[in-house]
């Protein structure tokens, strides 16, 4: 059986800083990817990175910006840490190689972002997190660091003691599963986004690490409180960047008018992403939209602004949409876009199992809260990966490899025989998660109340019943998409009664949490992390409470959110 002493799952930004940040402890570190390393989904991010950068702006109002963003439920220490590690972690990159728009000083150029008082988003016209994958990926290489490349994590395996052992994975190339023994283990497997219908994620975003971690007893925190981007294209829901908006463009409705100075009269586009997006639904819903949405207007920024800074977004406008955007509004609306939940953390990415990390999108540290600004994910997985990385690192500096049950492999060979083993026609997994996803948009919206989130709650056991009984049409071995379908599908289920368990729980509204019965923030009651814990013996979510780590600073107390 092969070991290592510390396996990072995921080779996003967060995985592949974590994993240099191995590397350079001196650690035998190796990363476990189902897609290559440069298809990971943090190459989908377009518009920025936050940092205060510029010498008019502190780290401190970045961080006050953070925390009220996160509508006064983000972990206090873990934003501090965050925008205090920011500049660093902009001139790290800046020397390792990431092309950098610039200003005409040659300075790395600054753009304004949604929530944010000062214009502190760094970017590389609209393909910035592309550019920061491929420089990471260049450091990974050149560090020698092992990838397990498409291999698809089933199991987290943990010891008789309840100490992480290791991972059972699946090799997609040859249909095969074999064990991985570690030290640690650290998850950095991006979103859920999947769980819904229309999600700006990729495909592969179905919080395989999120499950695999509940499972094995690491508690998710905040599930409840998901993102809608303000701008998704109207059919596919692909990303449209929040730097369109940064740049000075418009949101407006199916008469032509410019809505948001109605909703957020001081910052009108740029508000926080969470009352953009509520603002757009309501044009929807009264009637002010067209064909399920609303319009972002580019025009008057001119064809060689586009061009320079917004080029991605053009061509996507053009390919999947028909429009350009030098010529005609791009439809757009609210899509699911970001986890704010995640495997509960320390502000080093220690979980409460022993041995195991998380940092990234997969992780709840929680600098992000209830809302996320825009710009502070792609600075989450970098600060994060490198903090949590090297706390990683000095910990299996410290520990022995655990024995590995053998019959955890053998539980999930057993599982696959049977999901391939199941003979007639059955449910095709690809229906049932539409299904289920379908539902999800429906009831755990931008909108929710009660009734709706109560129905969801009862329909995910009779889902759960149909899993049993999927059938599957490709019984090979190499490459066979279809059993990956089924295995993600069982992950998005769990993960989805996390979601509305904590969503019908929480009776207060807060950042992308809107309940249309209870309209107001209840600190009193509700300013507490929801924590959902796997019940092994019914196979459900139990929820408990935790409060939210603060700092003392006065600056930090709620107050009203507006902008």
């Amino acid at each position: 059986m092969k070991s290592h002493d510390l396996l990072i799952v995921g080779a996003g930004l967060s995985g592949m800083r974590a994993a240099l940040e191995g590397a350079k402890a001196g650690i035998d570190v190796a990363v476990v990817s189902k897609v290559h390393p440069l298809r990971s989904h943090s190459c989908a991010a377009q518009g920025g990175i936050n940092a205060a950068i510029d010498a008019r702006d502190k780290w401190e109002v970045h961080a006050y910006d953070t925390v009220k963003g996160s509508d006064f439920i983000g972990d206090e220490d873990a934003i501090d840490l965050m925008c205090q590690e920011a500049p660093g972690i902009i001139h790290e990159m800046d020397r390792m190689g990431t092309p950098f728009s610039r200003t005409e000083r040659g300075d790395i150029a600054q753009r304004p972002f949604g929530g944010a008082s000062f214009d502190r988003t760094c970017y590389a016209a609209d393909r910035t997190g592309q550019v920061l994958l491929h420089t990471l990926w260049e450091q990974l290489v050149k560090a020698g660091v092992h990838v397990y490349e498409e291999c698809h994590v089933f199991r987290l395996v943990t010891s008789a003691d309840g100490h992480v052992a290791g991972l059972i994975v699946y090799d997609i190339k040859t249909g095969q599963l074999f064990p991985l023994r570690s030290k640690g283990v650290l998850l950095a497997t991006g979103g859920y986004g999947r769980v819904f219908l229309s999600s700006t994620n990729a495909t592969t975003s179905t919080g395989d690490g999120m499950a695999c971690a509940y499972r094995a007893g690491a508690p998710l925190g905040d599930m409840e409180f998901v993102q809608f981007h303000p701008t998704g294209l109207r059919t596919s829901g692909i990303l449209v960047t929040e730097g369109c908006r940064g740049e000075g463009g418009y949101l407006i409705n199916a008469s032509g008018e410019r809505f948001m100075g109605r909703y957020a009269p001081q910052k009108w586009e740029l508000a926080s992403r969470d009352v953009v997006s509520r603002a757009e639904q309501t044009e929807i819903i009264e009637g002010r939209g067209t064909n399920g949405a609303i319009f972002l207007d580019l025009r008057h920024l001119g064809r060689e602004r586009i061009l320079e800074r917004l080029p991605q977004v053009r061509q996507l406008a053009i390919d999947l949409e028909g429009v350009d955007p030098i010529f005609e509004p791009i439809p757009v609306r609210p899509t699911v876009h970001y986890s704010m939940g995640g495997i509960r953390t320390d502000k080093f990415g220690a979980s409460p199992l022993p041995g195991l990390f998380a940092s990234g999108e997969a992780a709840c540290t929680s600098v992000h809260g209830a809302n996320r600004l825009g710009g502070n994910s792609l600075l989450d997985t970098i600060v994060f990966g490198k903090v949590t990385g090297g706390h990683a690192s000095q910990y299996v500096r410290k520990e022995g490899l655990r024995d590995f049950p053998p019959q955890a492999m053998q539980e999930e060979q057993a599982r696959i025989a049977d999901l391939k083993g199941r003979a007639g026609q059955g449910v095709r997994p690809f229906d049932l998660r539409n299904r289920m996803a379908e539902d999800m948009n429906t009831y755990c919206g931008v909108y929710r109340e009660p009734v709706g989130m109560a129905k969801m709650a009862e329909t995910l056991p009779g889902l759960r019943q149909d899993y049993d009984k999927i059938h599957l049409d490709d019984k090979s071995e190499p490459f066979n998409t279809d059993l990956l379908r089924a295995v993600e599908l069982r992950n998005l289920m769990d993960l989805a009664e996390c979601i509305v368990k904590g969503a019908l729980a929480r009776e207060e509204s807060r950042g992308a949490h809107y309940r249309i019965d209870q309209p107001e923030r209840d600190d009193v009651n509700w300013r507490k992390h929801t924590l959902a814990h796997w019940d092994a013996s019914s196979e459900t979510a139990r929820l408990s409470y935790e409060p939210v780590r603060t700092v003392g600073n006065p600056e930090y107390t709620p107050k009203t959110r507006t902008y």
